[in-house]
């Protein structure tokens, strides 16, 4: 099992940015897949960014393509979410979550990190 513990987090205005950080607590294989999710207030928590320990494909929601990266620093055993462009919508707990590919199921998560986006 792996502890992940984000950060980053916090009050920003609409067209700000903002990066969240997520720190494993022990090297992750390559054959994880590693995603950003979150839940507004009212809301289902629904997938926000995706991509592998090993490197490889990413992928986005629609309502953050063009405006949201994920990437990897695995020598930190860490993935950050560049959040830029930043609008009310995005307001939302983040999580991380670890996973082995190609399982359908997320077994490792974050306590998450809280987003407000508003002036």
């Amino acid at each position: 099992q792996v502890l992940l513990i984000e950060s980053g987090g916090g009050l920003e205005q609409p067209g700000g940015s903002l990066r969240l950080s997520c720190t494993a607590s022990r090297p992750t294989p390559n054959f994880y897949a590693m995603g950003w999710f979150r839940q507004a207030p009212g809301k289902e928590r629904e997938f926000v960014a995706g991509t592998l320990w090993g490197g490889g494909t990413t992928n986005y929601a629609d309502s953050v393509k063009g405006r949201f990266t994920i990437s990897r620093e695995n020598a930190r055993n860490t993935a950050y979410l560049q959040m830029n462009s930043l609008k009310p919508e995005d307001t939302a707990v983040y999580y991380c979550a670890a996973k082995k590919v190609k399982t359908p199921t997320w077994t490792e998560w974050g306590q998450g990190t809280q987003v407000t986006v508003s002036s």
